[in-house]
């Protein structure tokens, strides 16, 4: 097994189980979020739905009545339970206003009835103005608005109920509703019936909302039925197959036809039962509003612990994570020591395969390589390529006089000149002894002499300090031969053996010079570059 493939299973027998590990704890976490969020919304619906439910059966009413008294007796007593009633619909409403869910995270439907209920309390607003400036008349009756508004108040309570998912909470929040609608309509049934014993300004239209009331009432009872395994619904329906209780229906049933002539004896009787049935219903609803109050707490101390459960997980995990993060830390470090020893090694073996260790060019091996894909990339645009063969001139005499080691300094003096000199895409390898070989990509023959010859010039400038002290002064012949690079056209050799015979030229003119292909330079011009050579021991001639 290749030594990436055992990093690859090193890593992943490591990290797998990690990332199965996150992944479980994630969906447990959002799971146990999830459920935090279902029971803290569950307790806040719970005290909406309780003090929503408040508003509408009592608040609002309550008010109403005070407006009426006012009305009919305006006196400073009156006054003061009126703004008494006022203040209480009002603390009543911000408490309400503040529980409720942003309006953001609403639907468009709970927005429309949110925005409408506060249509209607803007319409009480105007209607208390209207009852302070005296524009209700001795007998005047407001209750179309507040009627209104206590319907619409019921509504957006019901349609809210249906976010909860607790499904104890919901059946409770459904009895109260029941409840609520019931107790609304017994008291609009109540307040309307005394005006109508009195004939006091009882319309048309108060008739129209005695029959809403009754409407209501029939509502609130059959889902009360709905709901006749509760117990407190069975206490309901008990009392209201009372003999009174169907009495009372009775005369309810002919007052709404219009069938019922008022009479004092009758009149006092159902009102009496009418207060009592109100009075028990406001005892029902504040114990079904207490008991909302307590699954809502105890909804809130189960969504704390599913928190204290979530907090426990999230820190087990974060260990857990922090300590597989630790071994993998290790384990991944450990697999990369290893790793980058080995590549060292593999790099300093191929380097020792491909590299000239005195000099550090390419050897033959390496620049052979690097050549072919040279080659391969130049044959596709059929672009010249040359290459420049050149021998240092009178290297035996080197070793001769200063040995072997004098001379391995002067080639690695040289090779440094030489790589500073030719162009930094030009390839530079030690061909062999005292004999260097460059490839130039892209140069024809006259453009590979005239890189060759300011090479040449470098070389021949260069002064080199031996360990004693002394310096020498060297120079070198160039032979360039090139070609252009098609395919058709792939002999290397070829175009080595023609620089060859370049630098063979370039020896027989007299060295230290440069041939471009084998043509020999005149005697003149061999002549003048050696008068222009001075320095002692040199080696340039």
């Amino acid at each position: 097994m290749k030594f990436k493939n055992i990093r690859r299973v090193v890593l992943a027998a490591v990290l797998l189980p990690f990332v199965f590990m996150i992944a479980e704890g994630v969906v447990l976490i959002r799971f146990s979020l999830m459920q935090y969020r279902a029971l803290e919304n569950d307790h806040l619906f719970a005290d909406v739905l309780a003090r929503g439910g408040s508003i509408a059966a009592n608040e609002i009413l309550a008010e109403l009545v005070a407006a009426r008294t006012y009305i009919n007796n305006p006196n400073e007593m009156t006054k003061a339970a009126m703004m008494e009633r006022r203040s209480a619909l009002d603390s009543e409403r911000a408490r309400f206003n503040a529980s409720l869910p942003p309006v953001e995270t609403l639907d468009l439907g709970l927005q429309s009835q949110l925005a409408n209920l506060r249509l209607a309390y803007s319409r009480i607003v105007a209607t208390r103005s209207a009852v302070d400036r005296g524009y209700y008349g001795k007998g005047g009756n407001p209750v179309h608005i507040y009627g209104q508004a206590g319907l619409k108040q019921l509504g957006l309570v019901e349609s809210l109920s249906s976010r909860i998912h607790d499904p104890v909470l919901l059946r409770k929040s459904s009895e109260l509703m029941s409840i609520l609608l019931t107790y609304y309509g017994e008291r609009l049934i109540g307040n309307l019936g005394q005006r109508y014993f009195d004939r006091a300004d009882f319309s048309a239209m108060s008739h129209e909302q005695l029959v809403q009331g009754e409407t209501m009432l029939g509502n609130g009872m059959d889902r009360l039925r709905f709901h006749s395994s509760s117990p407190v619904v069975r206490e309901i329906l008990a009392y209201r197959s009372q003999p009174d209780e169907v009495w009372a229906d009775t005369f309810t049933n002919a007052m709404v036809s219009g069938a019922l002539r008022p009479d004092k004896a009758i009149r006092d009787k159902w009102i009496g039962i009418q207060n009592k049935r109100l009075d028990f219903l406001q005892q029902k609803i504040a114990s079904v509003t207490d008991d909302i109050h307590v699954t809502g707490q105890k909804l809130s101390m189960r969504s704390h612990i599913h928190m204290t459960v979530v907090l426990a997980l999230s820190s087990g995990l974060v260990l857990l994570v922090a300590l597989i993060v630790a071994l993998a830390v290790r384990g991944i470090r450990l697999v990369a020591r290893v790793t980058e020893e080995r590549e060292l090694l593999i790099n300093e073996l191929r380097n020792a395969a491909q590299t000239d260790l005195l000099t550090g060019l390419y050897n033959r091996r390496g620049f052979e390589a690097a050549a072919l894909a040279l080659l391969m990339q130049a044959e596709y645009g059929s672009r010249w390529i040359s290459v420049v063969l050149f021998d240092l001139d009178h290297f035996k005499k080197i070793n001769d006089i200063y040995g072997h080691d004098a001379g391995d300094i002067v080639l690695k003096h040289v090779a440094g000149v030489a790589r500073e000199s030719f162009r930094s895409f030009d390839l530079l390898v030690r061909h062999g002894g005292e004999e260097f070989m460059a490839l130039l990509p892209d140069s024809t023959p006259e453009d590979a002499a005239v890189v060759a010859e300011r090479v040449r010039l470098a070389i021949e400038a260069a002064e080199i300090a031996l360990p004693s002290g002394e310096r020498l002064r060297m120079t070198a012949s160039f032979g360039c031969a090139g070609r252009a690079n098609a395919v058709s056209n792939r002999n290397f050799d070829d175009l080595v053996k023609r620089a060859d015979l370049a630098l063979y030229a370039a020896k027989a003119s007299g060295r230290n010079c440069v041939v471009a292909g084998p043509i020999v330079p005149s005697a003149a011009s061999q002549e003048e570059r050696r008068k222009s050579a001075g320095g002692t021991h040199d080696f340039r001639k």
